[in-house]
């Protein structure tokens, strides 16, 4: 069986390790979504990973709801998002852009309008925005005009990463933001072609991956899943049924990776209950699956072991340890990560983590 330190193709991405950064919002962008200098720094020092995927950056203003995240929709992001995939790369890098619309999650305060939906329902949480958290607001469901226009959204957010340098995209299809919220029945209480069945509840996806493949290579696109939990108030009646089938048209379309998130029932962040269902997914996608949530060095490679997974995507400890591939390949003690540093302003937590010679873990 391989190893975390093996080869892997991706698609088009030869990446030289199964070791992938998982996507991190980190809140450092400016107000527009634009990022700086600090951002350049933050991923040069990660260019180990086998594969990085950005932290979730926003396709539209309607589908941002998070203060300081990045976009791709404006010239200026795409001009932005250029010196880091330049670093990156300068480094030995590859990297993906992970593309996001977070729909009933959005405040309208943050200037893009009333949030929308699959149908017209709210999340369960406070909604971020620049004054502090505030109400969550009932969306408004998309019409079927609209669901084109989303789609041509992502379509062109797409586009304008390969023109900022990325090597490909992977669409933020997890934790109860727009797609999920169409995935997940839960949510999707729709009566038309986009609702009822879970064959109908993918439809979107389907036109998405479909619209991102024929624009900039099916070869550079992935997506990420969280197919077992409760997150943000999405979850599923029948998760293995659905995903199943979810992997089944990923395969028909030739989708050539698939990250996700499946979490224990202990998880230290957003726990499951439900088995594992990519096993199942197994059985009717051929292209290499990565799996993130609570893994360590051990509990990653036995997961390759069983072939539950062919590649490890590693989040907080890629916060904390921005040469995480060395320590990981020496066995070396990890620095433990900041929370309250996670989503802050400056450079703090976010580049100033020691490599393994600066300094003992922290």
């Amino acid at each position: 069986m391989p190893n975390l330190f093996d080869p892997i193709d991706l698609g088009d991405l030869a990446c030289p390790n199964r070791i992938v950064m998982a996507p991190l919002t980190r809140g450092r962008a400016d107000r527009a979504g634009v990022h700086g200098p600090l951002a350049v720094e933050y991923y040069r020092q990660r260019a180990d990973a086998g594969l990085i995927i950005s932290e979730a950056t926003g396709i539209s203003r309607e589908g941002l709801g998070w203060p300081y995240a990045p976009g791709l929709w404006s010239e200026r992001q795409v001009e932005g998002w250029k010196p880091v995939t330049e670093a990156v790369h300068a480094a030995g890098g590859r990297i993906v852009a992970q593309l996001w619309h977070m729909g009933r999650l959005v405040h309208p305060d943050l200037g893009g309008g009333p949030p929308v939906s699959a149908s017209a329902t709210r999340g369960p949480h406070r909604l971020h925005t620049y004054e502090g958290k505030k109400d969550p607001v009932t969306a408004r469901a998309l019409t079927r005009d609209e669901i084109a226009r989303v789609v041509g959204d992502y379509v062109h957010a797409a586009a304008n990463a390969i023109r900022a340098g990325f090597d490909g995209v992977q669409v933020h299809g997890a934790n109860g933001y727009l797609v999920d919220q169409f995935l997940r029945d839960s949510a999707n209480h729709r009566d038309d072609d986009y609702g009822g069945s879970a064959e109908n509840r993918m439809r979107f996806l389907r036109e998405i991956l479909l619209g991102i493949g024929g624009e900039i290579g099916m070869g550079r696109t992935g997506l990420r899943l969280s197919p077992i939990g409760e997150v943000n108030g999405v979850d599923d009646s029948a998760p293995e049924d659905t995903f199943t089938k979810v992997a089944a048209m990923l395969e028909e379309i030739g989708l050539p990776w698939l990250e996700m998130r499946e979490p224990g029932d202990e998880s230290s962040f957003v726990a499951a209950a439900h088995e594992r269902v990519s096993p199942a997914m197994q059985e009717v996608f051929s292209g290499p699956i990565g799996l993130n949530s609570d893994l360590d060095r051990a509990s990653g490679q036995a997961l390759l072991d069983a072939g539950t997974a062919d590649f490890i995507a590693f989040g907080r400890p890629f916060i904390a340890n921005p040469d995480l591939v060395r320590r990981l390949r020496e066995d070396a003690p990890l620095n433990a990560p900041d929370p309250a540093t996670f989503y802050s302003r400056g450079a703090e937590g976010y580049v100033d983590y020691p490599q393994l010679e600066e300094a003992p873990a922290r």
